[in-house]
């Protein structure tokens, strides 16, 4: 059985004692590539380093909206510099919209065009970081396509919205990313996202060192070889077993970041 992580962030400092280590723990569970994502500029050269010491690392270059307020003339030809030169980026972001910790929305709304506009141009899809601010992103990337063609693709990782959100996004042509929080037992709505997303949108994600997933809830750190519980649980709410999910979310994963295992 073979597993993608399709949203980690190793780079952080939880990791740098014992990567090696929780290295072998994810070859262990069957992850065969991971998707790197990025925060800020600043984590390039980490990122990069890491990508290029581990044959199944690819990565993601951009600006989370978090730190939209850092976004200044030379962003975009840092990113565009990076996504361009190294065979090794597959994605643009993480960007998006973010409402629940801030509200900058014209700083997240430049921030997030900007990188749009990098990956139609790269042909790389977004990778999109989505909180509270389903709606608006909704309406971003309908007006988007409208003005500026059809070719943006991309995910929205980590997904807490609802069945009728989840669904506006899958007509935009998105993928569906689900994390550790689908195994939360309250996580009503997340349960029924993962039921309504169709097989050929369907991708899993650990957002390490984020969101430990049952039942490794709890622990400090979450790591890649944890996607596999959220490939179980995607399986046992969707009825499938969870080799179908393995098998269907990694090629999911290859077709979407152009990835060959």
């Amino acid at each position: 059985m073979q597993l993608i992580d399709t949203h980690v962030h190793l780079n952080f400092e939880l990791f740098q004692s014992d990567l090696t280590t929780v290295r072998s723990r994810w070859q262990e569970a069957g992850v065969v590539h991971l998707v790197h994502s990025c925060v800020e500029p600043s984590e390039f050269s980490s990122i990069q380093n890491l990508a290029h010491s581990f044959p199944e690392i690819s990565f993601a270059v951009g600006l989370h909206p978090l730190d939209a307020h850092k976004w200044d003339t030379n962003t975009a030809s840092e990113i565009l510099s990076l996504a361009a030169s190294d065979a090794k980026v597959v994605a643009i972001g993480e960007t998006g919209l973010d409402f629940y910790k801030a509200n900058n929305f014209e700083q997240q709304h430049q921030a997030l065009e900007a990188q749009l506009k990098i990956a139609v141009e790269l042909n790389l899809p977004v990778i999109i970081h989505c909180r509270d601010a389903a709606a608006q992103l909704r309406d971003v990337l309908k007006e988007w396509k409208q003005h500026h063609g059809e070719n943006l693709r991309g995910v929205m990782h980590c997904w807490g919205g609802t069945p009728e959100e989840t669904q506006w996004f899958i007509d935009l042509g998105f993928y569906i990313s689900f994390s550790g929080t689908v195994t939360f037992k309250n996580a009503k709505q997340i349960h029924k996202s993962v039921v309504v997303t169709p097989y050929d949108r369907l991708l899993i994600e650990t957002d390490c060192p984020f969101l430990a997933p049952v039942p490794k809830r709890g622990e400090r750190r979450n790591e890649p070889a944890n996607v596999s519980f959220v490939a179980q649980q995607v399986a046992k709410l969707r009825l499938e077993t969870v080799e179908t999910i393995a098998n269907q979310t990694t090629q999911n994963a290859c077709k979407l970041f152009g990835i060959s295992l």
